[in-house]
């Protein structure tokens, strides 16, 4: 662990949607490093068909509030690019042709 890269992590909820990390830099002696900046970061989870999907993702803000305002854009930004990647996905495996008494290391799959 980087001694001179350490943080305090205060977390904040409303106990609805999910949850905010507001990431505080310390010195080694774990006083504040005010050279620093604090960060926040969002976490909340989609439901999907395969189950709970968590996501997370930076807020901007320099107080709490302002990181909570920020929340619900950048939630939708993630819930947007995990369903852009789970329909990546799925092209993916539809793009498979499963072809019968082939052999090879693929078990018969071709991509």
């Amino acid at each position: 662990m980087d001694p001179n890269g350490l943080f305090r992590e205060e977390s904040f909820t409303d106990q609805k949607i999910g949850f905010i990390r507001k990431m505080i830099p310390v010195k080694a002696d774990g006083s504040d490093d005010p050279d620093r900046a604090i960060t926040f970061f969002g976490s909340t989870q989609v439901m999907t068909q395969m189950g709970a999907i968590p996501l997370n993702f930076t807020l901007d803000g320099e107080t709490i509030g302002e990181a909570a305002s920020d929340f619900a854009g950048k939630a939708q930004i993630a819930v947007e690019e995990a369903n852009q990647k789970m329909e990546q996905m799925r092209r993916e495996e539809a793009s498979k042709i499963v072809v019968p008494g082939q052999g090879g290391s693929e078990g018969g799959i071709i991509t």
